[in-house]
């Protein structure tokens, strides 16, 4: 493909609470085996972008492990490959990134050094599947300066207010952008997906630092936005964004849904993930298990239900684990009862333990026991 890759990954989302106290959103896992960012990787290898660069910043660690090799996305055998940018202390900057644009004009070599014509950039929180080649041909077609993939959304399944709403014109340019307002005028939400050329993206980060604007989306789609021919590409498939606690949740279980699952993991393209040597999951005689998902390396001696368990998820004797997400290395104690709860990874519950939460008001576990002291 003729576009270099860049992913957003460094952000934090206050709205994850406890469940980014000690990751990157970019990072949090998903449906069982997989990390959020691994959907936006597996669609840049999948288009054939050879060449990626991820912008990491808050609780990043994780996220470095995870992208410790290239070769789970097989970036770049020979031409290529996947870069890892932290924020770096130079001569002229001792800051972390100030913002999306901030990230990219302290990087901006790496855009300066590159020779493919056109950029790919996408936020590493977004869970879809998408051919970034369609969106640069539609790029290329309208003659866009800018083109942004966009979804319509249903206000019942989302709270509007949290993402950049899009109004359209009938040959789908933008002639509205407003970040996150309090009472949207239309559905239509932006993605945090953009195709610009590369020459250009350069000139306008440069001018952006020359006054000192710092973010993609105020100091750049909003404020070009009349000047720039900015156009929409319509995302008809399956897209969710898991910035809050209430999305991540309501995004894992969708994956309970046959033909969710099928779509993103037995038809092609395939949805690729760093590989953990682990042994299948076990069943032990008293484990009853319906509707859920249960991850490798996995121990049940209990009832799970419409439940999805990540790695190493011990349930001890008469548990019963109903609606709820147990992140990964959890011990549950015997006879414990969990309903409408994230329980966080490498927590440990004690024997008898109860914690439910509500359908509409799903409730994050953080135990801070030592398993080996018990």
């Amino acid at each position: 493909m003729r576009a270099i890759g860049i992913i957003l990954a460094g952000g934090n989302s206050g709205k994850m609470g406890d469940l980014s106290a000690k990751r990157a959103v970019a990072a949090m896992p998903i449906v069982g085996s997989y990390r959020a960012i691994d959907f936006t990787l597996s669609n840049m290898t999948n288009s054939h972008i050879q060449k990626v660069a991820v912008f990491t910043q808050y609780n990043s660690r994780s996220l470095h492990e995870h992208l410790n090799s290239s070769k789970w996305w097989d970036f770049g055998r020979k031409q290529g490959g996947l870069y890892v940018f932290t924020p770096t202390i130079t001569s002229t900057s001792n800051l972390w990134y100030k913002g999306t644009a901030d990230a990219l004009y302290q990087n901006i070599n790496f855009l300066k050094s590159a020779h493919e014509p056109y950029v790919v950039i996408a936020s590493g929180d977004g869970i879809y599947k998408l051919d970034y080649n369609k969106v640069l041909e539609e790029h290329i077609a309208t003659g866009a300066d800018i083109t942004i993939v966009t979804k319509d959304i249903n206000p019942a399944d989302d709270d509007l207010s949290r993402f950049g709403i899009v109004k359209l014109a009938d040959d789908n340019r933008v002639v509205g952008f407003e970040e996150k307002p309090l009472v949207a005028e239309t559905n239509t939400v932006f993605t945090g997906i953009y195709v610009i050329r590369r020459r250009q993206l350069i000139e306008l980060l440069e001018a952006c630092a020359a006054e000192g604007r710092t973010d993609l989306v105020s100091d750049i789609l909003v404020r070009y936005k009349s000047v720039k021919k900015i156009y929409a590409y319509k995302l008809e498939s399956y897209w969710k964004n898991i910035g809050t606690i209430d999305s991540y949740y309501k995004t894992n279980m969708d994956f309970l849904n046959k033909d969710i699952r099928d779509y993103f993991f037995r038809q092609h393209p395939d949805i690729y993930s760093k590989v953990e040597d682990l042994p299948p999951a076990k069943y032990n005689g008293e484990a009853v298990v319906n509707n859920s998902l249960i991850a490798s390396g996995c121990i049940i001696n209990g009832t799970v239900e419409n439940s999805i368990l990540f790695k190493k998820v011990y349930v001890g004797n008469n548990c019963v684990i109903k609606n709820s997400i147990i992140l990964n290395d959890v011990h549950i104690g015997d006879n414990s009862y969990i309903e409408n709860c994230i329980v966080e990874s490498r927590d440990t519950l004690r024997a008898n333990t109860v914690r439910t939460g509500e359908p509409d008001q799903i409730k994050v576990v953080v135990e801070k026991n030592f398993r080996y002291a018990l």
